[in-house]
């Protein structure tokens, strides 16, 4: 059993992993406005490099590596999964063309592939389900970290040494992690919280484990939920940069000052308190666990609305930081909602699933979406920053969808946890056989 401090240490280097891991995606984002002027490259081509090359290899690849997570020692596979995107990043600053800078993204991809699925794995065999939303929100917070970090060091990178130098510099730093994560952090026993051990089964194979979680309710319903708000939630990180430099003619500076201040303060409070509400309130009722994130995404979308439409620039950024603050509410529910559903030996393939639709629906298609959307109207509109807040709140509304499935999936939850060791329902959940022999008896 791992003692409290090599658990709290152990999180900590999942942490930092994962804060290079979004350093390394945010600083594309903000530098998009240099590299779109030295390259010469569209909307479309920005928004295809930011989301959907990206997606399509990061999420395809995870699941054959989430298989392996799910048998191999889950430290290893971490430490090279960050020495491999690391490394592309590095290279990325040698980029002299659309077909270039997409190589080196996809390699960027292809790393970053194997990280997040062993990680959420690792977590859950930290700490056990009373506190693992909690818990991942915390580790979740590498990702407003991450890009509070990757905004604000890409802006003064770029301006001191340039967009190429910026990358070779975040690469740098984060091979310098993997021999630190590699020869200190333990590894922790798979399913020590659960009521049966892992160990002593095999993990199912791949068609087995589609199978289980294809039938469960609870996790159709989240995975469409998260799919739908990560389209959402993609988009607006993505734009927002290029919609505050061309709208509010904001300098680069500004923005990425501004976008990092956001994302590291107003994420992380919504992200911690979505972790932390979710296992407050799921103690008595866990249909709570996913209503906290549904009614965080219907009070969200109005703000996020009026951000886009709002003629003064300091209104549009106090409203984005209210979004943004309840747009990350989702992220350690989610995930915690879903390892409830499985048992230990399949819940890196799980997110790995989980992982696939909304990075393939979200951060491919939302960014792409809305780029395409944003040239499509210049033609019609003739400005380019009117066709950009269309687009960007055209994209905003899916989140309402989003929510909906949400509360959708909190209905079936109570029947369908793996442990029932919290309250399931305001009613006993009984079996459909032992149902009928009772409704017998009584008659």
């Amino acid at each position: 059993m791992i003692s409290a401090g090599q658990r709290r240490y152990v999180l900590f280097l999942l942490f930092m992993v994962s804060v290079f891991n979004y350093i390394d995606r945010t600083i594309l984002s903000i530098l998009q406005v240099p590299i779109k002027a030295d390259l010469g490259l569209s909307d479309s081509q920005l928004g295809a490099l930011t989301g959907l090359s990206f997606a399509l290899f990061y999420s395809t690849l995870s699941l054959p590596i989430a298989r392996l997570a799910d048998r191999w020692t889950r430290k290893y596979l971490i430490a090279g999964s960050l020495a491999i995107w690391s490394g592309m990043t590095s290279l990325t600053g040698l980029a002299t063309s659309f077909t270039s800078l997409l190589f080196y993204r996809v390699g960027v991809a292809a790393g970053e592939a194997g990280s997040i699925p062993a990680t959420h794995s690792m977590i859950a065999d930290l700490y056990p389900a009373s506190a693992r939303a909690t818990a991942l929100s915390v580790w979740g917070l590498s990702l407003p970290v991450g890009m509070m970090f990757g905004f604000s060091i890409a802006g003064a990178l770029a301006d001191a040494v340039g967009w190429r130098m910026a990358f070779a510099v975040v690469g740098v730093a984060g091979l310098v992690l993997v021999p630190i994560l590699t020869f200190t952090m333990r590894e922790p026993k798979r399913g020590q919280f659960d009521l049966a051990p892992a160990t002593a089964l095999p993990a199912p194979s791949a068609r087995e484990a589609l199978s289980r979680l294809w039938g469960l309710k609870t996790y159709r319903y989240l995975v469409v939920a998260g799919a739908f708000h990560a389209f959402a939630w993609y988009s607006v990180n993505s734009w927002s940069a290029p919609f505050y430099v061309r709208v509010h003619e904001m300098s680069l500076a500004q923005t990425s000052l501004y976008l990092a201040l956001v994302n590291g303060f107003g994420s992380a409070a919504g992200m911690y308190l979505g972790g932390r509400l979710s296992d407050h309130f799921g103690k008595n009722d866990p249909r709570a666990r996913a209503r906290v994130v549904a009614i965080a995404l219907f009070v969200m979308v109005p703000f996020a609305l009026c951000q886009y439409f709002v003629a003064s620039a300091e209104v549009s950024m106090a409203l984005g930081a209210v979004s943004q603050t309840l747009m990350l509410v989702y992220y350690g529910p989610i995930i915690a909602i879903a390892h409830m559903l499985v048992p230990a030996n399949m819940r890196a393939f799980t997110s790995a699933v989980l992982m696939l639709v909304l990075n393939l629906f979200g951060l491919g298609l939302g960014p792409f979406v809305t780029g395409l959307l944003s040239d499509t109207l210049v033609a019609h509109m003739g400005m380019a920053e009117h066709s950009l807040r269309y687009a960007i709140s055209f994209s905003v509304l899916f989140s309402l969808m989003g929510g909906w499935m949400f509360w959708r999936a909190s209905n079936s939850l109570p029947h369908e946890m793996l442990h029932k060791s919290e309250k399931s329902s305001p009613e006993p959940v009984v079996p459909a056989g032992l149902r009928e022999v009772r409704e017998a008896r009584v008659g």
